[in-house]
């Protein structure tokens, strides 16, 4: 794994570059755009085309701390973040880059929303101090795991990266140090929780909308009057 310096080094000369995990460790370089990655590595999935490492970082049982500069990239204003975790080595069996595991989709933490200062690249780290284990999952110590940072950008696309670990019991001195250096929040990028507001229930039939529906409705209705009337005096 990449050590928190060299990462935030990385990131302080890579403006340009997309979300890098600073805490406890990084897959990766993955800021890569080339002929086999027009668009950049980090949108592909799983974990910004990187393949699994075999140098990982020891976390814990119980659950344990992510830090993350997701404002290396224009765009990033304001953005989705899920934290979500997979266990095992390999890939999908048709995966030939075993960029596994095949399956990372336990979420660690209800998704938020980041608030950054500005629409163009900008400094600065978001600290999770205690990610909890999926709900319903527990880890032995020794087992291996993945942790993948996906960050929903403005314009709907995903960026992909992530951290290869071991579970380690709680208190192992193998487990990298967590402090005020390697994981903390800056003071200009906020956070908001995100919420769902219901234009129709599932399964309601399309005679009786509930009352946002209707507004939904009536909304789109008056949106095409000035269109209407615009066509009415082009006329006279």
């Amino acid at each position: 794994m990449l050590s928190s310096t060299l990462v935030a080094v990385a990131g302080a000369a890579l403006a340009s570059a997309h979300t890098i995990i600073t805490y406890p460790g990084w897959r990766g370089n993955n800021l890569i755009t080339n002929e086999t990655f027009p668009y950049g590595m980090q949108w592909m999935y799983p974990c910004g085309g990187m393949h699994t490492t075999t140098n990982r970082t020891f976390w814990p049982t119980t659950g344990g701390g992510i830090a993350f500069q997701p404002g290396w990239f224009s765009g990033h204003a304001t953005a989705f973040v899920y934290v979500n975790l997979g266990f095992g080595n390999e890939g999908p069996e048709l995966d030939p880059d075993l960029r596994g595991p095949p399956n990372m989709s336990y979420p660690m933490i209800t998704p938020f929303q980041i608030l950054g200062p500005t629409k163009g690249p900008y400094p600065g780290t978001v600290c999770l101090p205690q990610l909890p284990m999926p709900q319903g999952v527990t880890a032995k110590a020794g087992e291996n795991a993945t942790i993948q940072l996906v960050e929903l950008a403005l314009h709907g696309a995903a960026l992909y990266s992530c951290v290869d670990i071991t579970f380690a019991e709680p208190g192992d001195p193998r487990i990298p140090l967590m402090n005020e250096t390697n994981c903390f929040n800056s003071t200009d990028i906020g956070a908001a929780d995100v919420y769902t507001l219901t234009m129709r229930e599932s399964g309601e039939g399309r005679d009786k909308p509930n009352a946002a529906a209707r507004g939904l409705h009536q909304l789109a209705y008056w949106a095409y009057v000035p269109l209407a009337l615009g066509g009415v005096w082009a006329l006279l």
